[in-house]
């Protein structure tokens, strides 16, 4: 068994609030230390919510867009394997090298650094606009919703994937415009959402990848249903694998949302209006989608739905201050061929960077 030492966001209250009684343990016997020095993280108590943001900030992972510099090369005509079976290389990229065009769809059509709408986060001067045309395959419009991609490049700068024994989260602050700016058109228009390996909760059968996630799905007055537009929290998924209905979006403008998976294999959701820090009070729902318990984090991105009827522009989304966390970052002591290079560099999340 590999031994590993405790980093000290394992003992945060804002992760465990039994802290108080798991020191009083320690104290009491100073045969705990010699315990624990040979195991690795114990898993929360079952049920146990994680907050995203949670320990530490991973920063050569995410984009602030506070680079004046930003910008995306498109390779177009872009992919649509999943639709068609044509992956078009080379995929499109930033020139910072934190995101990328996905295998199985396209990129959306427009991607440019902004500045950042008012009353986002504290220092903040930019922010990434996205909207899209032709979600579906290029040239030939299908006249049904269809999605494009945008995905942060987590296992080339992580070095591979991120086991749920380290608590990994996303949170990004998401500007939401009024709804009378929204695509007119009922169904899901955006999404947050992560890749992840997982097996039945059992154990049963091989690691199979699948995609929780949290979409914002419009009722547009226009369908001739409704008096007024309103929109909602959609998540994916329920054990069964069935998408469910999550709080009503009853103001637009900045919003934070935030996945999180613990090693219990569960994943959970959590969404607040504003650009504060996301707290428990916001925490939404935790399930094992799909029935799968999560085992490892490979990356997080976003979905944009449109219409695909080749006339119809997405509505316009807008991101800031995309991040990914450990709320548990291991540090390996006594391990054959493992170097200080080898543990994972962060720092101290940073509020308005510049």
């Amino acid at each position: 068994m590999a031994l590993f030492v405790f980093s000290p966001v394992f003992l945060n209250r804002s992760v465990f609030p039994s802290r108080s009684v798991f020191h009083c343990l320690l104290e009491r016997s100073a045969a705990w230390l010699s315990v624990l020095a040979w195991l690795t993280f114990a898993e929360p108590a079952a049920g146990q919510a994680l907050v995203p943001g949670a320990g530490e900030r991973i920063t050569k992972v995410g984009d602030d867009f506070e680079d004046p510099t930003w910008g995306y090369t498109f390779n177009n005509p872009k992919n649509s394997s999943e639709l068609d079976g044509h992956s078009r290389l080379p995929n499109g990229f930033s020139n910072n090298r934190r995101w990328f065009e996905g295998p199985m769809r396209g990129h959306p059509d427009v991607l440019r650094r902004v500045p950042t709408p008012e009353g986002g986060l504290a220092g903040s001067e930019g922010a990434l606009l996205m909207r899209t045309l032709q979600a579906g395959t290029p040239g030939w419009p299908s006249r049904h919703s269809q999605q494009d991609d945008l995905i942060v490049n987590v296992r080339s700068h992580m070095g591979g994937t991120i086991p749920v024994s380290w608590m990994p989260s996303c949170v990004v602050r998401v500007y939401m415009p009024p709804f009378d700016e929204w695509e007119k058109r009922t169904g899901n228009t955006f999404a947050l959402r992560a890749g992840a390996y997982g097996v039945r909760p059992k154990g049963e059968g091989k690691s199979e990848e699948y995609w929780p996630g949290m979409f914002v799905q419009f009722q547009s007055k226009a369908d001739g249903r409704r008096q007024q537009d309103s929109a909602n929290f959609l998540l994916r998924a329920g054990p069964s694998g069935r998408d469910f209905k999550g709080p009503e979006i009853t103001q637009t403008g900045w919003w934070t949302l935030g996945m999180s998976f613990t090693p219990d294999g569960q994943v959970h959701y959590y969404a607040s209006p504003g650009v504060d820090d996301l707290t428990a009070k916001d925490h939404i729902a935790s399930h094992y989608p799909y029935g799968f318990r999560c085992l490892k984090f490979e990356t997080f991105f976003f979905d944009l739905i449109a219409a695909d009827d080749g006339r119809t522009w997405s509505t316009p989304w807008i991101i800031d201050d995309a991040s990914l966390f450990l709320a548990r970052q291991p540090k390996v002591a006594a391990m054959p061929k493992i170097t200080a290079k080898s543990n994972l560099a962060t720092q101290p999340r940073k509020r308005g960077r510049k």
